[in-house]
Parts: structure tokens; C-alpha cells; sequence
């Protein structure tokens, strides 16, 4: 019995000092896998000595794999050094210096080269749809100002030969007016009205010169309708959850502020709330204002219509709504757009009748200071 009880206390004094030895920690570098024990390498599998082969692996790192080297190592129980082998062992920090190329034959030379062809590979990759939407919708936004300040300058400049026709007239129509029939002679039947301009004759040179910027104006508005209904096409193809929640538009407009729709899925919804309102929060934190309650979404209709004591409420639960969209979206999650619809519409039902007046306002302590004085 004594023997047997010894034993037992040996081996249980082995697997506690077990538990306190250093582990086997998995670490990839870009000429090899090693698995190493406090500052020693115990075992190694390094990659040939190929650009190409090299910088396919490099490839499928960057694009967080799993290489067969690396299962390969890990058949016994490992921490990892970097979270993205983090399905085959616990990630944990680790210096690593000490394992170093030259000592294994990896020239810079052949770093270079490996790099090179990492660069070719990486630029080939299929695009994804994400990207797509924000170059899209940032296309979108550039033509917009560009139509702004052309149709600004198509105002004043024709304004000097016909300054009533921006009263009935707007916009597009205002363009196509002037591209169409250019001299107010023939503008002024179209409009309907029978008035006297008080504006200036044009030569003929001049009048070519505005009815080609107002032709410019005309294309880019067209232009700008192609790209809308690209976007909102290319959108709620990539994001049909964020899409039917809070229209395609405002759905790329997020993803663009967010950097890619994968970015945007891993924010928490607080900081979703507060995308494109990034100045008002510096200033908050600098001048000591008052904190934003929303950024782009207050476009969403029932954000920017609500009044001002129930938007901070309103936004909130609005970017929670989009924070479960976007990771439906980006991680494969079934269409759920419409149940997500409705649910957030009994939210701010049930916020409007919790909230239906202003919050009583304090008084402040500087005026209760001066009333007991």
C-alpha cells in the first residue's frame, strides 16, 4: 500500500511539473516551419528553396490558411505564435528572433525574389465584391461634387444671359434646357411662362461655350444614375442583409467608411454608430463638446426624422440591427433582412412611446451657487 501510494504521488508530482514546463510553441516564418521550446528549435520543416513554391505559401498565410506544414507539426497538443493558427493551438506571445535565415542557407537575395512573387500573386487574387462596392460608391461621390461645382459655374455663367430660368428650372433640367436650345428664345416656351429677362445678349462663341458645359453637366448626370444603380445592384449583392435593412446605398456608404464589409461585421456597434462622424468625436475629446450620437447613419429616414432627445436612442439600437446584418453577410449567415426590418421597427416603436417628451432640463450648479447667494 505505501508502494502504491508513493507511486501515485510521483506521478502526480510528474504531471504538475509537466503543467509548469514550457510548452511546444508553433512558429512560421517565410522560409520555414519550427516548432521551438523556450529558445531552442526542436523540430523544423523548412520550404524549398523555390520563389514560386515560397511565395505560395506566403499567399496562403496572408489569406489566414492553415499550411499543411503547419498540421503537420501540430499532432501533439501546441501553443501557436500568431492568432491565425489559432485551430490548431492556443496563440500565445514569443520571441522568435533567434531563428534566422542566414544560419539556414535563406539568402536576402532569395527573400527579395520570394517577395517579388509574392506581389505578382497577391495582385492576380479574384477581387471581392466589398472592394468593388467601395471604389464604387467613392466613384459615386466624386462625381457628385464634380456636378455640384459644375452646375454652380453653369448658374452663374448662364445666369448672365438668363437669371429667371433657375427659378423654374432645377437641376438636370436646368442643363438640358441649356443644351438643347441654349438662347432664351427657346427656353421660354418650353418653361411655359411668358416673362421679360433682364439678363444680357451672349455672342454666339459664348453661347457654344455654355451649351457645351451644360452638355457635360447633362452626361454626368446620367452618369451618375448609371453608377447609382450600380451600386445599389452590386450592394445588395454583397450585403443583401445590410441592404434590406437600411437600403443599398447607405449600405455601401457603411462598408466604404468601414474599409470592406469584413472590417465592418468585426466592429462593435458602437462604433458603427459613430462611422463618418470621426471630427465631431475629435472635438468632443479635444475641446470637451458633446459627444456625436450618430455618423452617416443618420441618412436612415427614422434617425435623422426622430426628434433631437430620441436619436441617440434611435441610432443605437439602429447600429446594433447593423452590426448583426453585416456579419450575416460577411460570414455566411442565411438572408434575415426583413425579420431584422421588423424588429428594429418594434424598437423604435417602443422608443417613441417610452420617450414621447424632452428630457427636463437642470439647472446648472453655477446658478444654484448664485440663488442661495
Amino acid at each position: 500500500m505505501r508502494r502504491r501510494s508513493r507511486e501515485f504521488s510521483d506521478r502526480q508530482r510528474s504531471l504538475t511539473l509537466k503543467e509548469f514546463l514550457p510548452a511546444m510553441i508553433l512558429v512560421t516564418k517565410w522560409f520555414g516551419v519550427f516548432l521551438c521550446k523556450a529558445d531552442r528549435v526542436v523540430r523544423k520543416t523548412l520550404f524549398p528553396k523555390d520563389p514560386m513554391e515560397m511565395a505560395q505559401r506566403l499567399a496562403a498565410i496572408q489569406r489566414g490558411e492553415v499550411l499543411p506544414e503547419e498540421r503537420a507539426m501540430a499532432q501533439e497538443k501546441v501553443d501557436v505564435a500568431e492568432p491565425r493558427l489559432s485551430p490548431i493551438g492556443k496563440p500565445v506571445v514569443f520571441d522568435s528572433s533567434f531563428i534566422r535565415p542566414e544560419n539556414l542557407g535563406y539568402d536576402q537575395t532569395l527573400m527579395h525574389q520570394v517577395m517579388m512573387e509574392l506581389g505578382k500573386i497577391r495582385t492576380r487574387e479574384p477581387v471581392r465584391q466589398d472592394r468593388i462596392v467601395i471604389q464604387a460608391i467613392r466613384a459615386l461621390d466624386s462625381v457628385i461634387e464634380i456636378i455640384n461645382l459644375m452646375s454652380e459655374r453653369l448658374h452663374e455663367w448662364y445666369g448672365l444671359h438668363f437669371p429667371e430660368l433657375a427659378d423654374y428650372a432645377r437641376d438636370e433640367r436646368y442643363s438640358i434646357l441649356i443644351a438643347e436650345h441654349g438662347a432664351r428664345e427657346g427656353i421660354i416656351p418650353e418653361i411655359g411662362v411668358k416673362l421679360e429677362s433682364v439678363g444680357a445678349e451672349l455672342t454666339p462663341a459664348d453661347m457654344e461655350a455654355v451649351r457645351a458645359l451644360a452638355a457635360s453637366l447633362v452626361d454626368l448626370h446620367q452618369q451618375r444614375t448609371d453608377l447609382e444603380n450600380y451600386v445599389r445592384e452590386r450592394a445588395s449583392e454583397c450585403a443583401p442583409n445590410l441592404s434590406c435593412l437600411i437600403s443599398e446605398m447607405l449600405a455601401a456608404r457603411l462598408i466604404s467608411l468601414a474599409g470592406g464589409l469584413d472590417r465592418l461585421a468585426k466592429l462593435p456597434s458602437s462604433t458603427v454608430q459613430l462611422l463618418g462622424a470621426e471630427k465631431a468625436m475629435f472635438r468632443h475629446l479635444k475641446g470637451h463638446k458633446d459627444p456625436p450620437k450618430h455618423g452617416i447613419i443618420y441618412q436612415y429616414p427614422d434617425v435623422h426624422r426622430s426628434p433631437y432627445w430620441q436619436r441617440g436612442k434611435v441610432s443605437r439600437a439602429l447600429a446594433a440591427k447593423i452590426s448583426i446584418a453585416a456579419r450575416l453577410d460577411q460570414f455566411g449567415g442565411e438572408f434575415m433582412g426583413e425579420e431584422l426590418k421588423t424588429d428594429l421597427e418594434r424598437k423604435l416603436t417602443d422608443i417613441r412611446q417610452r420617450y414621447p417628451n424632452p428630457p427636463k432640463k437642470r439647472a446648472s450648479k453655477s446658478r444654484g451657487k448664485s440663488r442661495r447667494r
